[in-house]
C-alpha cells in the first residue's frame, strides 16, 4: 500500500479517525506501531511504545502536535505485555487519567514480571538455558545480566478494564471486535472493524516475518508454537481484503496469503528440525537447524526458545522424543 511511514512524533492517517504513529526501538526490529483511533472528544491509542526517554518525548510531541489536533487523550488499549507494547502503559495512563484496557492474562503477565525480579528468577532461567545445552559462558551471562523487563516498562498502573476474546468495543461509532492470538504472548488483543475491514493485528500477523514464538522457562512444558497456530484460524473468516494493520511492518492487504504463508513457514522448521534429530542432541545444538548464522548472547535466547517451541511441538504431536543426559540437558531424538 502506498501510505507514507510518520515520523516519530508525527501520526499518518489511515482512514477517517484512524491514525498511524510510529516509535523507534533500541532493539530489533527498530520500531513499533501505535494506532489512534477516533473516540468521542478525543483518541483512544492503541499501543504505549518502550519506557526510554526518545518514546516519551516521541508522545510529548504527538499528543501537544498535529497528531492529536488538541484533543485529549481519552484512552488506552494494551495489546500485550511486551515492553514495546506496554512500557509506557503507566506513564500515559497516570498522566492522561485513563484506565488502560487489556485481557486479564496479558495484564497479569505484565504485573508478575514487573515484580518478578529476585536472584531466584534469575537462577530459574539461567538453569532453564542450561537444560536446553547453553553453554556455560552464556548461562554466566543470563546470571550477570538481571532482569530485563523492569528496565524496559515504567511503573504499572494498578487497575485495568479487562477485555476478552469475542468482547465488541464501540469506539468513535464504530464496532470492534476483540480477536485474541495465542503463542507470542500469551492472549494478545486484535481488533477487527466489519465496516472497514480493518484489522489491528498487533504482533500476531506481520508483513515480512513471523513473530518470535518461544518456549520459556516460566511454562517449560507449554506449546506456545501449537497456540500460535491454531489461533491463526480465528482470522481465517475475516474477508482477504482486509487492511492489516501490524505492529512492525507497514499496512498490508492479503490477509489470507499472509496466514498461508505463516503456516507454510512454520512446517517447513518443523520438518528441518525433525530431520535434525536424526541423532541426539540439545536445543543449543540443534539452532543451525533453524538459524543460518551464529546468534550472539543477545540473541541466544531467543534462539533456544524459538527452537524449544519447535520442539515441544513435535514431541506433542509424537515426532520426536526427549530424554536427559547424565547431566540433566534434555536430548532431542526423532521417533
Amino acid at each position: 500500500m502506498d501510505i507514507q511511514i510518520p515520523p516519530p512524533g508525527a501520526a499518518q492517517d489511515i482512514l477517517p479517525g484512524l491514525r498511524w504513529l510510529r516509535f523507534p526501538l533500541p532493539f530489533a526490529p527498530h520500531h513499533v506501531n501505535a494506532w489512534l483511533l477516533e473516540d468521542g472528544d478525543g483518541w483512544l491509542a492503541i499501543d504505549a511504545g518502550v519506557a526510554n526517554d526518545e518514546t516519551r518525548g516521541n508522545w510529548t510531541a504527538a499528543l501537544g502536535g498535529a497528531a492529536f489536533g488538541g484533543r485529549p487523550l481519552a484512552g488506552l488499549l494494551v495489546t500485550h505485555f511486551h515492553p514495546d507494547h506496554a512500557g509506557l502503559m503507566g506513564w500515559l495512563a497516570e498522566g492522561h487519567g485513563v484506565t488502560p484496557l487489556m485481557t486479564r492474562i496479558e495484564w497479569l503477565q505484565a504485573r508478575a514480571l514487573w515484580f518478578d525480579t529476585g536472584a531466584e528468577m534469575i537462577a530459574h532461567q539461567a538453569e532453564f538455558a542450561r537444560l536446553a545445552g547453553a553453554p556455560d559462558d552464556y548461562v554466566a551471562f543470563l546470571r550477570g545480566r538481571g532482569p530485563l523487563y523492569v528496565r524496559s516498562v515504567a511503573p504499572l498502573p494498578r487497575a485495568f478494564r479487562c477485555i476478552a476474546d469475542g468482547d465488541v468495543l464501540r469506539i468513535g461509532g464504530r464496532d470492534w471486535r476483540v480477536i485474541t492470538g495465542q503463542g507470542h504472548a500469551p492472549d494478545m488483543a486484535c481488533l477487527f472493524c466489519a465496516e472497514d475491514r480493518v484489522l489491528i493485528a498487533a504482533d500476531q500477523i506481520l508483513p515480512r516475518i513471523s513473530p518470535y514464538v518461544g518456549l520459556h522457562a516460566g511454562e517449560p512444558m507449554g506449546d506456545p508454537l501449537g497456540a500460535f497456530l491454531a489461533s491463526l484460524d480465528r482470522f481465517r473468516d475475516l474477508p482477504e481484503d482486509t487492511l492489516v494493520l501490524p505492529s512492525h511492518g507497514e499496512p498490508f492487504r492479503g490477509l489470507h496469503a499472509r496466514l498461508d504463508w505463516l503456516a507454510a513457514h512454520h512446517e517447513q522448521r518443523l520438518a528441518a528440525l525433525e530431520e535434525a534429530c536424526a541423532v541426539p542432541a540439545s536445543a543449543h545444538a540443534l539452532l543451525p537447524a533453524l538459524f543460518r548464522r551464529p546468534l550472539d548472547q543477545r540473541n541466544l535466547g531467543f534462539g533456544l526458545g524459538e527452537t524449544l517451541a519447535h520442539l515441544r511441538l513435535l514431541e506433542a504431536g509424537g515426532r520426536v522424543a526427549r530424554e536427559p543426559d547424565a547431566a540433566g540437558v534434555w536430548l532431542w531424538r526423532r521417533r
